[in-house]
Order: C-alpha cells, then structure tokens, then sequence
C-alpha cells in the first residue's frame, strides 16, 4: 500500500493579486513563506520516502517544506501542473467577470461546461494528472509520497478518485494554500482518508487577504480629468497636509503625455461599477536604467485595509515585468507613513531622499523579475 500526501502550493502571486494563473509562472508571497515554514513543521517527523512536484514555481517552493527535514530531491513533473487557461492567464478576476462572464461563471461553477479556446479542460487536467497519480503510486509501493500542486488539478484528481461530481463543493471544497489531502493506495485502487487539511496554519495564516476583485480600465486622463485631479488631489492631500503647492494643472498635462506616449499607462480602477481608483504610469521613465516608474496609485478610501492597494500595484509590476524592466521606482512623501509601511509591506527598499515642492520625498526601490524567495 502506498500513503500520498497531495498538497496546494502557498499563497502565490495570482492568489493575492485576485488573477488567474494556470500556467503563469509567478513568484510567491510573503505570506505564503510563511505557510511554507508550517507546512515544514507539520511534516518534520513524517516519515517520507519521495518528493513529487509540479513544474510550476509555486507548487517547487511548496515542496521545500518537505526537504527542510527529509533529505530527498524533488522531482518535477509537468503532467501535475495547474490548468492551463490560455489567453486568461494573468488576466484578473474582475475583468475576467465583465468581459467574459459566462465562461467565467462556467469555470466556477459549471467546472464540467467549462470551455475556452486555447485553454484546457477540466477533463483534459483529469487525463493528464490521474495516470501520474497512478504511476508514482505504483512505482512507491509500501511507501510514503509526498505530491505538490495545484487547486483545479486537486479537485480533478480527488473527484476522480472519490467518484464527487465537480460541482460538489459540499463534499470536495475549494483546497486552502497548502491544504492536505491523504490519500491511500492498494491493488489499484485510491481511497480518501481526508482532504483540505490545514491545521498545521494559524489563523493569520489562514485567512490572506482576498479583497473585492478589482477590474481596470485604460482610460485618457483628458477625457477623464475630473476624475484624475479628484484623485490627483487626494492623494496630494493624504501626503501633504494642504493643497499649497498643489498644480492640479502640471499633473494632468504629464498625465496626458503618458497616455500619448502608452495608451495604457493610465488605469482607471472599479469594484463592478463603483470607482475604486486610479494608476499613472510614465513608462519612459527609467527606461535607459531598467526601472519602471509609478506617477499615481491611488486608492479611494472606503477600499483601503481590504486588499485592493496590492491589486493596484500588481498592474504596475506586471506592466513593467512584460517591458523588461528589472525595478519598480516611486517617489512618496517622508511623512505620509501610511503610504511608506505599504510600500515597504511589499518589498520596496528606500534608496534615497530628496527636498520636494512640500518636503522630504523618498526614493523607494522595489526588485521585478525573478523568483524572490529559495
């Protein structure tokens, strides 16, 4: 008999971000680093014989939580990969719900309708990820396998197994970040001892931060400068104290060479139909050194502490990922705190400080590319 642990990956990327990833290869979280510690402790005294993975970052990083304490190699395998979704990889979820809505409410809740050119089926992830299943099974027989990989690929796997409709959330739930399913093999059969268990997180670790799905769109700050000074000045205002040296003017104008210069360097932000704020990109700047550069992010105040300033700057980091850039610059002013902890909650590292039209202004720095943690 064969014992298998099948394991979620962390909190990755696109979980936090609010986008689809399938086969998109981002990075991990900070919180999922953290998940990856407890997971490691949960396993410490397991006895382990072998190490499967997914290709894919995130399901690899997940299972170093196994090798912190199992001296074993992890062994990639493609066929436990995520779903591949085509052209809505890296697409968010809030767009994905207005500018394709029935499939979207297909690959949530009518799994086997599910149907999108360039994109695979939930019964091709079965065709691919159970016989693997079966062969590693085989191949470690009276032994104990540890698999990490992915939440679609989960669910096809264990309502294979376990004969569960797809749609059956009551019986086979949406799998946590690093939730644990056991599975036992004999004679070529599977059995399900538990499923989606993640006891070994606390409750902080638990519960990321999931906020309203954001949806963007490019807009021309000329047509809608209104909007854009509103938030121009607001955040003027949270930054400075007053509008003294405010040049609502000045702004617009950059505003508006940044959109000639890149039709979508300015994103206008929504929770359904409700404005949520606003992202101003001069994609020029820093161009010659490898940087990109954030003008405005900004967020209305009944979003804020709900998860939606790392979807903002998600679009930033992306945008400037698929320009090849290797770092994400901002100015931010000395004594907005509240804005300096955000960008230093996400990884930006201050370079230097420099007089401003209304103080001190800092040089924050964050790293793009890559995958940040080993």
């Amino acid at each position: 008999m064969t014992e298998i642990y099948v394991i979620r990956h962390v909190q990755a990327e696109g979980n936090l971000y609010r986008m689809c990833q399938g086969h998109w290869d981002g990075g991990v979280t900070p919180m999922g680093v953290l998940q990856r510690d407890a997971l490691a402790e949960r396993f410490k005294n397991i006895h382990v014989d072998a190490v499967y993975s997914s290709d894919l970052y995130r399901a690899r990083f997940t299972a170093s939580a196994i090798t912190r304490y199992h001296d074993l190699p992890i062994t990639p395998d493609s066929r436990f990969r995520e779903i591949c979704l085509g052209p809505w990889e890296a697409r968010y979820f809030g767009n994905l719900r207005r500018e394709d809505g029935e499939n979207f409410r297909q690959f949530i809740f009518e799994q086997p309708s599910f149907s999108l050119p360039g994109a695979e089926t939930y019964a091709q992830v079965t065709e691919r990820a159970y016989p693997a299943l079966c062969e590693i099974a085989q191949k470690h027989d009276g032994q104990t396998i540890v698999l990490t990989t992915h939440g679609v690929t989960i669910r096809c796997l264990l309502c294979k197994i376990g004969g569960i409709d797809l749609r059956d959330n009551e019986h086979l739930p949406i799998f946590m970040n690093t939730g644990v399913a056991r599975l036992f093999y004999d004679q070529g059969r599977f059995t399900i001892d538990y499923a989606n268990d993640y006891s070994h997180l606390s409750p902080t670790l638990q519960h990321g931060m999931k906020g309203p799905d954001l949806r963007h769109e490019f807009i021309d700050p000329a047509v809608e400068a209104d909007y854009y000074q509103h938030c121009y000045e607001s955040a003027w205002l949270a930054a400075h104290g007053d509008l003294s040296r405010f040049q609502a003017g000045t702004y617009l104008a950059s505003a508006m060479e940044h959109h000639a210069a890149d039709p979508q360097a300015v994103q206008r932000l929504y929770y359904e139909d409700e404005p949520a704020g606003l992202l101003d990109l001069d994609t020029r700047r820093g161009s010659h050194a490898g940087y990109g550069w954030i003008s405005l992010l900004y967020l209305e105040p009944e979003f804020r502490g709900r998860g939606c300033g790392i979807q903002l700057l998600s679009r930033a980091m992306l945008k400037y990922e698929q320009l090849g850039r290797r770092a994400l610059r901002l100015h931010v002013a000395e004594g907005n705190q509240a804005a300096v902890k955000f960008y230093q909650r996400w990884g930006f590292q201050e370079l230097s400080s420099e007089p401003g039209s209304s103080g001190r202004l800092l040089l924050m720095e964050k790293k793009l590319g890559g995958h940040e943690y080993v």
